[in-house]
């Protein structure tokens, strides 16, 4: 294989006496005898987005290590400089289980205290939605958390908060790419820590952060009434075996089942394909626990504990999962409901949904006179809106089609630990009633209309993979559908333009939301097409919405089946495959 000469000349920088000695023989293994990772590694350099990082560990330009990570750091700790003057400057920074999460963790802090910056640095692994508490808690100007989230053991990643708790949205993230951007040598990087600018925190935060979340309980007397439910809880070797179960049990629940075998703490992530509870492989030893016990219900979260899977009984007492649609719903409704009982809701309350996440969660909020606003895909997006608002309306709730969830304003990213304890406090709720999670879901359904969803990932790797996926969007933009499954397409929003096409009246209208690479197609029968590339892993999703009336419980079957039937049709006529 002919390499690219430019590609060549990158690595041999890679050789020089600025790395260390491991770096330069991984670099050299790669030059000799794999010409494939060695492309690979150093096509590009690792483009720190929006969020930040997130990409392979290993060497070169193109992977997460510790060059690439001081890089970024550097970047960000130029650019706070510059914005902030006259005070203290600090940042919080957290980690996950992952392989070299805590290297990169302590590179983040060394780069940062060398800097003059003081550094709020957990003594060991800590729930993303922790860090984004800890932000706020400790007045810090910005955070940093190293996770991958879901993605396969290979990755690691680095994200980026501001003050607010929040993931960077403009015009912050533009200034800190920028400020990255301009590290273009490893000699531009002081690595050389400075351990008094460095403050280790842990189980103080973590008290104060449960404390929080145990004050947005609103059936106390009903946990006391079901505090037995059995319960079967995994962090598929994550950081939410810290603090989930600590959070149940403060809430109240007493029989608290765990899987021994996921409690360990292991990036490799050794008894699941992948450690994402979207996927139900996931959640199958939980399950099978469950099973044995006679459990109630199961709940899994990601390595970060950031997003959370939960499986309940059906009415043939068999194990379901709900996706994260249907749990958001649920989870809106059971908030709403109490929020209205104890007059909590007095005409400026409202929650958050991304554009993605099914509309059955706005029609709830309608029902209860509550305004839902819908944002971007990701929930910095939903964060920020809770700042747009917070000194004139009151935050109930957010929600995403991709497992996370969040109530109250202290926390301003999604948060597992405190959805684990509104998941729970809702299935008392439920068995009060004399009612299962799926009752719960079809009275919603029967009141407010069948909505299903489907999501189709399509992954393409790679430098190849990257140019397949754009021309897949510019073909779905300059070409779009006409109709879907039957119903004409009349609305055809381009986030990327910022423009809407209102194909029947061939008006043009403008889109009041940030840029971004999304297509939306509506149809004239409320179904929705959403179609984009993820911003953290090498694929193209398309989510499909479609909904029917529901007029009686006995129906259930065949209404999904038809819902079901039209999905896969609009699939078929998009060629996704």
């Amino acid at each position: 294989m002919n390499i690219d000469r430019q590609i060549l000349e990158k690595a041999q920088i890679w050789l020089g006496d600025k790395y260390d000695e491991e770096t330069r023989r991984q670099v050299q293994y790669l030059i000799d005898n794999d010409t494939h990772e060695l492309v690979e590694s150093f096509y590009r350099t690792l483009e720190f987005g929006t969020g930040g990082l997130r990409g392979i560990m290993g060497v070169g330009s193109n992977r997460m290590n510790k060059y690439t990570v001081g890089m970024a750091t550097q970047g960000l700790a130029n650019y706070l400089k510059k914005e902030i003057e006259n005070e203290e400057i600090k940042v919080a920074i957290a980690y996950d289980c992952r392989n070299n999460s805590n290297f990169f963790a302590k590179i983040a802090s060394s780069v940062l205290s060398a800097n003059g910056i003081t550094v709020y640095l957990f003594d060991s692994l800590r729930p993303t939605p922790e860090l984004s508490f800890a932000v706020r808690h400790f007045s810090c100007h910005s955070g940093i958390v190293i996770t991958a989230s879901h993605n396969p053991k290979e990755y690691n990643g680095y994200k980026v908060y501001w003050a607010d708790g929040g993931q960077i949205v403009a015009p912050h993230d533009e200034n800190i790419i920028a400020e990255v951007n301009k590290i273009v040598d490893i000699d531009e990087v002081d690595f050389c820590e400075n351990p008094n600018k460095i403050i280790i925190t842990g189980d103080d935060i973590d008290n104060i952060y449960l404390d929080k979340l145990h004050s947005l309980s609103l059936s106390p007397e009903i946990i006391r009434k079901h505090s037995d439910i059995k319960i079967v809880y995994t962090p598929l070797h994550g950081t939410g075996v810290k603090l989930v179960p600590q959070i149940l049990r403060r809430l109240g629940f007493t029989n608290i089942i765990n899987v021994p075998e996921q409690d360990i703490n292991d990036g490799n992530f050794p008894t699941v394909l992948s450690p994402n509870p979207e996927e139900s492989s996931a959640l199958k030893m939980a399950i099978d626990k469950a099973i044995g016990e006679n459990a109630d219900l199961v709940m899994a979260t990601d390595p970060d504990a950031d997003r959370v899977g939960i499986a309940v009984r059906n009415k043939n007492d068999e194990f379901v999962l709900l996706n994260g649609n249907q749990t958001a719903a649920i989870l809106t409704y059971y908030l709403l409901t109490k929020w209205k009982e104890k007059n909590l809701l007095h005409g400026n309350e409202y929650i958050v949904k991304t554009i993605v996440t099914s509309n059955l969660i706005s029609e709830i909020a309608k029902k209860f006179n509550v305004e839902c606003f819908d944002v971007l895909t990701g929930f910095k997006y939903i964060a920020e809106k809770i700042k747009e608002n917070e000194k004139t309306k009151k935050f109930i709730a957010g929600g995403e089609e991709s497992y996370g969830f969040l109530a109250g304003e202290f926390v301003r990213d999604k948060d597992a630990v405190m959805t684990c304890g509104i998941i729970a406090e809702t299935a008392a709720w439920a068995k009060d009633k004399g009612k299962t999670f799926i009752d719960l879901l079809l009275d919603i359904y029967l009141e407010f209309g069948f909505f299903k969803e489907k999501l189709i990932s399509l992954t393409r790797k790679g430098k190849t993979g990257v140019e397949e996926i754009q021309a897949m969007m510019h073909s779905y933009r300059t070409k779009p559908p006409r109709s879907l499954a039957g119903s004409d397409v009349i609305f055809v929003h381009d986030y990327q333009t910022s423009e809407t096409s209102d194909v029947k009246n061939g008006l043009q209208l403008k889109i009041n939301q940030p840029k971004s690479n999304v297509l939306q197609f509506i149809t004239a029968d409320g179904t929705v097409v959403s179609v984009r590339p993820s911003g953290t892993e090498p694929k193209i999703k398309f989510y499909v919405s479609a909904c029917e009336h529901l007029n009686n419980a006995d129906d259930y079957n065949n209404i999904s089946t038809a819902i079901d039937m039209k999905i896969q049709k609009i699939i078929d006529e998009l060629q996704i495959n």
